[in-house]
């Protein structure tokens, strides 16, 4: 074969490996290239595709150029030497008709990453000059085969991501890892082939183990919960680093655990890395198989990343666990949370704005009425106006009783749904309802010893009234989803800014509960009625506002002095007190002046107000009106009659009275 042919055919080689992109491409093309100039009935071109495969391209001479592509697991390794005219061994590579084979290995440097073999059916049908040419085409294909590699590789990238969001979207919400194991293997097998997943757990001392979790095998309930005693070997390997087993058999001891385990699941080869959590370690993430030389070191980082999504599960699972540990301890902690909780108050109560501040004649009658009850055991009701300091008064009345060393517990039936309110007063065991996952005191055993400030009664649901009545009556109840009768030792203090007796007549409010809370009924005035105390209110707020923003203000101006006195307070001593807070701020250390006050504000509203357009003269129908308020605040609020009570400024008794009354319970909103 003449050189300029060799430099013709290699020059048109190199153009093709940088041409082409895929090797069927390079196969078709590299058979018509050197079908006129090597003797081949048959060309391969084989590529170590992983450790667990290699890929097979086949171009006939005879019949025309066909490419056929196989993936031949398990290769046997590559055939014979470099140049031999034998027929091949029996396997995939076998061709009985062949009498010349002519093969040359191809390198990415010092790898081998496949072969080239073109094979006759003719004795010595190849030459040395064939050989030197096979040789440099060697080279040039070597590199399209390296290329192919690179894209290869890069689809494998591809693929690991998509398993790693997948493998996210399997593990969400799952609290129990066991649970989705099977799926997380199904998931990362495309992208990393293993026969078995296995997740192994560490004991806290490091001489065992458990098997946490099998997927890929079946394993019983007391392999997974026996400890597995470690060797000295053992220990030594319980630490953070990966590592590869190509051969369980040349590189593990059998006596071992690892040699034990993998021979009970008929482990070949082996992957491992650590499953790491934030306080160390929790055990090992084990890819498995059946076949020898399965994985490599650049499986390792992929191994790592479904161990952290594994971590991340697991961590999630700790804290439910931890959860469900401590449900237990919670109920001897809560009486102690409600006594730090009430010091707390206390304390704030001593030098803030839940002191007992005031010298007007009103205020001083309801000091001298609160003094009085306070030395009795009797069940006291506080009403007025939202805002009057009706739980400073009922703090009052607990540190001047006998029962001021025990604790102050308050709660807010307007604060709380129905069921909630009953489980928070009288308590719940275990399994009373969806989500109680362990026994809680109430309110009521909470304040043993004390006083138990029931704060805006009269929203209190009639079911959980009648229960109420009994406690007062009785002084005994039992807890939600429990039998066991328990003793209520507390005083009780309720307060409402409702007219309890209009509700009684509207079936709103229990009349036998009234007279049991209304032994001793204490009215606060409005701020609006004891103008005598604005002054003292606002120096004291002034004072405990000021320290608390770093720069004091200079004082009060006459001029908001004057607003201050002139003020109707609807929102009381709690108004008040806002709106000194808010004039610090603006103030900024200086003297506060009116502009400082919200009444501007106020002001331009009622004159807005005063602008509006007159009533029709043909009048208004005040109960389609309403019914048309009502409606809209069912709607605004998706029927939640709790909101939609607030955003008509009702109780939920008076927002169902309404909807009797105009027919709306019917109507979907």
């Amino acid at each position: 074969m003449p050189p300029t042919d060799s430099i013709a055919i290699l020059t048109a080689v190199a153009r093709l490996v940088s041409e082409a992109t895929s090797l069927n491409d390079v196969v078709a093309r590299l058979a018509e290239l050197t079908r006129d100039t090597i003797p081949f009935e048959r060309m391969h071109l084989l590529r170590l595709d992983r450790s667990d495969s290699v890929q097979l391209y086949s171009a006939h001479a005879t019949s025309g150029i066909e490419v056929v592509d196989h993936r031949i697991p398990g290769h046997p390794g590559l055939p014979g030497p470099e140049h031999t005219p034998r027929t091949l061994p029996h396997g995939p590579f076998d061709d009985p008709d062949a009498r010349s084979v002519m093969i040359c290995p191809l390198r990415n440097g010092a790898r081998v990453v496949g072969a080239l073999w073109f094979m006759s059916s003719q004795t010595d049908a190849f030459t040395d000059v064939h050989r030197q040419v096979l040789d440099t085409l060697g080279d040039l294909v070597g590199l399209a085969v390296y290329h192919d590699g690179v894209r290869a590789t890069e689809s494998l990238r591809r693929e690991r991501l998509d398993s790693l969001e997948r493998l996210l979207q399997t593990m969400a919400g799952a609290l129990d890892v066991r649970s989705v194991f099977a799926d997380v293997s199904a998931v990362v097998r495309g992208a990393l082939p293993h026969d078995m997943l296995v997740m192994t757990s560490w004991a806290d001392d490091g001489r065992s183990v458990r098997l946490h979790a099998v997927s890929g095998e079946s394993v019983t309930p007391e392999m997974l919960a026996a400890p597995i005693a470690l060797t000295d070997s053992d220990q030594a390997l319980l630490n953070p680093d990966p590592y590869v087993v190509q051969d369980v058999e040349r590189e593990i001891a059998p006596a071992s655990v690892r040699g034990q385990i993998f021979s009970s699941f008929q482990v070949r080869s082996a992957l491992r890395v650590a499953i790491p959590l934030p306080n160390g370690v929790f055990g090992s993430l084990f890819f498995l198989s059946h076949e020898t030389g399965r994985f490599e070191r650049d499986d390792v980082d992929f191994a790592r990343r479904v161990a952290n999504g594994l971590a991340l599960a697991l961590s999630l699972e700790h804290l439910a666990e931890a959860a469900r540990r401590d449900a237990e301890a919670r109920e001897t902690a809560a009486r102690l949370e409600a006594q730090v909780a009430t010091l707390r108050r206390e304390l704030e109560s001593r030098d803030g704005h839940r002191r007992v501040i005031g010298s007007s004649p009103r205020w001083n009658d309801v000091l001298a009425n609160a003094a009085r009850v306070a030395r009795t055991e009797t069940t006291v009701l506080l009403t007025g106006e939202s805002g009057t300091g009706k739980e400073v008064i009922a703090r009052f009345i607990h540190h001047a009783s006998q029962r001021n060393a025990g604790p102050f517990v308050a709660i807010n039936c307007a604060a709380l749904p129905d069921q909630l309110l009953e489980s928070e007063l009288f308590g719940h065991e275990r399994g009373a309802f969806t989500g109680a996952v362990a026994a809680k005191p109430g309110r009521i055993e909470q304040a043993a010893g004390g006083v138990l400030f029931l704060d805006e009664i009269g929203e209190m649901a009639a079911v959980v009234q009648a229960k109420l009545l009994r406690v007062l009556e009785e002084r005994e109840f039992v807890r939600l989803g429990g039998t066991r009768l328990l003793r209520a030792d507390m005083r009780v203090i309720a307060a409402t800014n409702r007219n309890l007796q209009a509700a009684i007549a509207r079936g709103e409010f229990r009349e036998d509960l009234y007279y049991r809370l209304g032994v001793f009924e204490i009215t606060l005035p409005p701020l609006r009625e004891r103008p005598e105390d604005i002054q003292e209110l606002s120096q004291d707020f002034l004072d405990e506002i000021g320290r608390s923003v770093g720069r004091p203000p200079a004082g009060l101006s006459r001029e908001a002095r004057e607003q201050l006195l002139t003020y109707t307070w609807p929102g009381n001593v709690r108004e008040l007190r806002n709106a000194i807070e808010r004039a610090v701020i603006l103030a900024d250390g200086g003297l506060i002046r009116s502009e400082h006050l919200p009444f501007a504000a106020a002001a331009a509203r009622q004159a807005r107000e005063a602008e509006s357009p007159l009533l029709p003269p043909g009048g208004l129908d005040l109960d389609a009106l309403e019914r048309s308020l009502v409606t809209k605040a069912l709607r605004q609020a998706r029927h939640n009659k709790t909101r939609a009570a607030k955003l008509l400024g009702l109780t939920r008794s008076q927002l169902y009275s309404r909807i009797e009354k105009y027919g709306l319970a019917e109507l979907e909103f």
